[in-house]
């Protein structure tokens, strides 16, 4: 089980611990605030009030033996850069932190952060992208410049195969995962409708009607794709 702690429980640390612990990773929740642990104790593996620059506290917690720390403690730059000046000293391998500035995730990257989250930025990509095109469900930027888009099946897709849209080759963007629904039938005679992941999708996989794509590529790759498609969709 993936393993991972967040540092700092306001609005974006608190619905980070939320998710990874509601899809079963095991979440160490940190903040200085009781309340805040509090509020999220039920929820995760662990949940401690600590100060996170405090480097005696951060090692009592063998937080170098995570997948990943996130810290959450944006508005607060000082801690924020002390405390991943402390977890680079422990041995922390990968760090994600969430910026107020540019300034601020390039004094990050300096020390060795290397993934940097402008929340502001995020949300404008994500908003921009989905009134561009009503196909396009998530836009995420990730820091190596690359983009993770889950994006509904362009009509022009539907009912063909992965081999034959040939994106990698032809558009230099991966498909990662389908999302698609799956009718069921219960005990007592009742259909239902699963939501299923098709996380290793095969060059034969048909593409069809509702299914969401879930799409990795450089960002030129991946906006040049929703633009066609958007452009194309009616």
């Amino acid at each position: 089980m993936a393993r991972y702690a967040v540092i700092g429980l306001g609005r974006f640390g608190m619905t980070v611990a939320k998710i990874l612990a509601e899809n079963g990773m095991e979440v160490i929740a940190i903040d200085k605030q009781q309340e805040l642990v509090d509020e999220v104790s039920s929820l995760v593996t662990t949940a401690i009030c600590m100060d996170s620059t405090d480097e005696a506290a951060l090692r009592s917690q063998s937080l170098n033996e995570t997948d990943a720390v996130i810290i959450g403690i944006g508005s607060n730059i000082e801690e924020c850069i002390l405390t991943a000046a402390i977890l680079k000293k422990i041995g922390v391998g990968i760090i994600y932190a969430k910026i107020e500035s540019q300034l601020h995730g390039r004094i990050l990257e300096l020390i060795g952060v290397q993934h940097t989250l402008l929340p502001e930025e995020m949300i404008g990509n994500q908003l921009a992208k989905t009134l561009i095109s009503r196909n396009v469900l998530e836009y995420v930027n990730l820091s190596s410049g690359h983009i993770v888009v889950e994006m509904v099946a362009p009509k022009e897709f539907v009912g063909k195969p992965l081999q034959d849209l040939a994106l990698p080759t032809q558009r230099g963007v991966n498909v990662i995962a389908i999302k698609y629904s799956y009718l069921s039938v219960t005990e007592d005679g009742h259909n239902v409708i699963e939501k299923r992941l098709n996380d290793m999708p095969g060059a034969n996989d048909m593409v069809n009607e509702g299914d969401v794509l879930i799409l990795l590529g450089p960002k030129g790759n991946i906006d040049k794709l929703i633009y066609d498609t958007a452009v194309n969709k009616d």
